[in-house]
C-alpha cells in the first residue's frame, strides 16, 4: 500500500494530496449540504484542543470492584489482564509501569476490559517492546494513560495493535513511539487523546480486509508525528502523516488540533468514502494539512488552515516543479451517488485558509487507474468494479468500465471559503499561491484508453467541478488543464473555465 509521490510529468502516477470532509448535520444521499449564505469575513476564532499540555487527570483512586496494577511489579497489568474475567477494570497506580522485557510481551484484553490511569501512570516500553495492547477482543477501552517508548515496526502500532474493533481511547498520552502510536478498528472512538512525536503516524486507521467502518476521532492534539522521517529514508513511500485512513467507510474527524507534522496532517488513501472533517484547526504541518486519495464523498467544512506546507512546498519551488503542490489535495477523488454515503459529492466550504503556501488543487493522474501499472495502490480497483482483471484491454475503451475503472476527480463543489495569503508572511515566490485543477498528459501503458488530454479535458470542464462564492485576499493565481497554463482571476472566471462566479478577488489585501 505504499504509495509514490511524483510531479505532474512522471510516467507513473504522482501520489494524491487532499482534504478530508465532514459536516455536523446527517444529509441523505443525493443531498448537498445546506449551503452558507456568506463566506467567513475574518479567520474563524477557533479554540485549539491544547490536550498535551493540559491532559485530563484520571482517577486518584481505584473505581468500586477495579483491580489494581502496582507499577514496582514488572508484568503487572499484562499478568492480570489474563488472569482476570472479561468486563474488568484495571486501575493502575501512579508511576512507571513496565512489561517483560522480551520485545513480544504485551498486554492482551478480554472483550470489555476497562484499563485508567490513575495521574501520573505511564506504560512505558523502554524502547524493548513493540506493541503495549493488542489482540482481537472487543470493547476494549483505556483512558487516562500515558503510553511511551514502544518500538512498533513501520506500518503497524502500539495501542490496539490488532485494529480490534469498538475500542475506545481517550484522554490518552499517546508519544514518543515507532511506527503508529495506535491502530484502529471499526466503531473505534479516538477522544481528547494526545497523539505526539510518534516515529510514524499519531494513528494508522487501517484493518485488513477491510472496510474500516465508523471511525470518531475528535478533540484530539495531533502533533510532531513522523519523527523517523520515512519520506527521506524510503522515498516517495507515501507511508507518514498525524493521521493516515485506508478504506475507512463514515468517519467523523472533529475538533482536533492538527499541528506541527513533518509531513501531511491527515491523510485519507485508497478507497476511503464518506469522511466529514469539521471544526479542525490545521496548523504549520510540513505537508499539506490534507490529503484525500483515491477516495468518495466528503464534506470538509468551518476549518481553520493557516501556515502548512511551507517546508515541502518550498522544497519543490526551489528545484523548479512547477506542480501546484497544495494544502488541500484533492487526488483522483470525488462525489459519486453510486457509492452509499452521507452525501455524493466532495464539498468543501466555510473554511479560513490563511498564509498556506497554495490554496485547493484537484489533479486526476491520466495513467493512474484500476489494473494500471501506474496506480501505486497496485492491488486495489475502484469500488464500482469488482476484481482489477475487468479493467483490461479492449473492455476498458467502452462503457461502463471507460469510466468506472478510474478514480474521478468529479463533482467538487467548492464554496464560501475565505483564502488569505501574505507573501511576506509566507516568504515565498510566484510559484506559491496558487489554486488548480489540473491533469496531466496520458501516456502509459501503451493500451490506456486514457491517453492524451482526455482526462484533463474531463476534470477541467467536463466532471462538474466548481468553486463559487468565495473571497479571496492577496495575489492568487490560478492552474487550469495543466501546469503550463496559470491564469489570472479573470480568465479563471470567463470562457472556457467559468470558475468562481460569484467570488471576489482582492489582490493587495495580502501584501
Amino acid at each position: 500500500m505504499d504509495i509514490k509521490r511524483r510531479h505532474w510529468k512522471a510516467a507513473v502516477a504522482p501520489l494524491a494530496l487532499v482534504l478530508l470532509a465532514m459536516t455536523g448535520c446527517e444529509s441523505t444521499p443525493g443531498a448537498a449540504a445546506e449551503p452558507p449564505k456568506a463566506a467567513p469575513s475574518t479567520p474563524a476564532a477557533r479554540s485549539v484542543a491544547r490536550v498535551c499540555a493540559k491532559p485530563a487527570p484520571g482517577p486518584d483512586k481505584a473505581p468500586a470492584g477495579a483491580v489494581t496494577v502496582d507499577p514496582k511489579v514488572v508484568g503487572d497489568l499484562a499478568a492480570k489482564t489474563k488472569s482476570s474475567p472479561p468486563n474488568t477494570t484495571f486501575w493502575l497506580r501512579p508511576g512507571r509501569h513496565r512489561l517483560d522485557p522480551d520485545r513480544f510481551a504485551q498486554v492482551i484484553p478480554k472483550k470489555g476490559d476497562r484499563y485508567l490511569g490513575a495521574p501520573g501512570a505511564v506504560l512505558d516500553g523502554r524502547k524493548k517492546n513493540q506493541y503495549a495492547f493488542g489482540g482481537t477482543a472487543p470493547d476494549v477501552t483505556v483512558r487516562h494513560l500515558t503510553v511511551q517508548h514502544f518500538v512498533a515496526p513501520r506500518d503497524e502500532g502500539v495501542v490496539n495493535h490488532d485494529s480490534a474493533d469498538g475500542w475506545v481511547i481517550e484522554h490518552a498520552t499517546i508519544q514518543y513511539n515507532s511506527g503508529a502510536g495506535l491502530m484502529a478498528g471499526a466503531r473505534q472512538q479516538v477522544r481528547a487523546n494526545c497523539l505526539r512525536e510518534n516515529g510514524q503516524y499519531g494513528m494508522n486507521a487501517y484493518k485488513s480486509g477491510g472496510p474500516l467502518r465508523g471511525l470518531v476521532v475528535e478533540d484530539n492534539e495531533i502533533v510532531g508525528n513522523n519523527t523517523g522521517d520515512w519520506e527521506r529514508r524510503q522515498k516517495g513511500c507515501g507511508c507518514t502523516g498525524g493521521v493516515k485512513f485506508w478504506a475507512v467507510d463514515r468517519a467523523d474527524i472533529r475538533g482536533n488540533w492538527v499541528h506541527d507534522n513533518r509531513g501531511t496532517g491527515l491523510w485519507a488513501d485508497t478507497n476511503n468514502n464518506d469522511f466529514r472533517i469539521e471544526n479542525n484547526v490545521f496548523e504549520a504541518n510540513d505537508g499539506a494539512a490534507l490529503i484525500y486519495e483515491i477516495s468518495y464523498n466528503a464534506v470538509i467544512r468551518n476549518n481553520t488552515i493557516r501556515r502548512n506546507n511551507w517546508v515541502e512546498g518550498r522544497k519543490a519551488a526551489e528545484r523548479g516543479d512547477t506542480f501546484p503542490f497544495a494544502t488541500v489535495y484533492l487526488s483522483e477523488s470525488g462525489g459519486e451517488p453510486r457509492v452509499r454515503a452521507r452525501t455524493d459529492r466532495i464539498e468543501v466550504y466555510r473554511n479560513v485558509l490563511e498564509d498556506n503556501w497554495s490554496g485547493i488543487t484537484l489533479w486526476e493522474n491520466a495513467d493512474r487507474f484500476c489494473n494500471s501499472p501506474a496506480n501505486t495502490s497496485s492491488g486495489d480497483c475502484t469500488l464500482l468494479v469488482k476484481g482489477t482483471d475487468r479493467c483490461a484491454d479492449p473492455a476498458i475503451a467502452k462503457a461502463p468500465l471507460y469510466d468506472d475503472c478510474r478514480w474521478k476527480t468529479q463533482r467538487v463543489d467548492i464554496h464560501h471559503n475565505r483564502f488569505t495569503l501574505d507573501k511576506s508572511v509566507v516568504k515565498c515566490t510566484a510559484k506559491c499561491g496558487l489554486m488548480a485543477v489540473l491533469a496531466n498528459y496520458g501516456t502509459y501503458p501503451d493500451w490506456s484508453p486514457y491517453q492524451g488530454e482526455r482526462v484533463a479535458e474531463a476534470i477541467t470542464t467536463g466532471q462538474h467541478n466548481r468553486w463559487h462564492d468565495n473571497v479571496y485576499v492577496g495575489p492568487w493565481k490560478f492552474v487550469a488543464h495543466d501546469p503550463s497554463r496559470v491564469l489570472d482571476f479573470g480568465q479563471w472566471q470567463g470562457t472556457p473555465y467559468r470558475q468562481d462566479k460569484g467570488s471576489t478577488l482582492d489582490p493587495r489585501g495580502g501584501g
